[in-house]
C-alpha cells in the first residue's frame, strides 16, 4: 500500500489491519537455551505420506515490517485505552468482547473507536503536511 496523499479514519483502520496481518506472519518467539534430548522419530514412507502437511507459513516481505514499524509509531499519538481498542478491532475481536472488556454498549465503543481512528489520521495529515 503506497502512502496516501490524505489520510482518511478508514485508510489507518486498513493499515492497522494489515499491520495485524504482518505480526501474524513473523516467526514465534522461542526461549533460548532449551533443546530436547529425544531421539528423532523415523517414519516409514508410508507414515509420511499418510501425515497431514502443516500449512505453509509465508514470511513478511521488507516492505510490510516497514510498514508495520511505522504502524508502531502512531500508537503514541492516542490514548493506552485507545490503543488496545484500536489493535483489538484491527485484529478482528467481536465488538461484543470489546464492549464486555471497556464496560460500554457497542455504540459507545464504536465512537471511541472511530475518534481514535481520526485522531491518528489528523496526527498523520499534520505530520506529512497534507491539507
Amino acid at each position: 500500500m503506497k502512502k496516501p496523499e490524505r489520510w482518511t479514519p478508514s485508510l489507518v483502520a486498513d493499515q492497522l489491519e494489515d499491520a495485524v496481518a504482518t505480526l501474524r506472519k513473523l516467526p514465534p518467539v522461542v526461549v533460548q537455551g532449551y533443546f530436547n534430548l529425544w531421539p528423532k522419530i523415523k517414519y516409514t514412507e508410508l507414515e509420511v505420506l499418510q501425515q497431514d502437511q502443516p500449512p505453509l507459513k509465508l514470511r513478511p516481505r521488507t516492505e510490510e515490517i516497514t510498514r508495520l514499524e511505522e504502524t508502531f509509531t502512531w500508537m503514541g499519538c492516542i490514548e493506552i485505552d485507545e490503543r488496545k481498542l484500536v489493535w483489538k478491532r484491527a485484529a478482528k475481536v467481536r465488538w461484543k468482547r470489546i464492549c464486555m472488556e471497556l464496560g460500554c454498549d457497542r455504540s459507545t465503543a464504536w465512537r471511541q473507536w472511530v475518534f481514535a481512528l481520526a485522531k491518528i489520521a489528523t496526527f498523520l495529515n499534520e505530520r506529512d503536511g497534507a491539507s
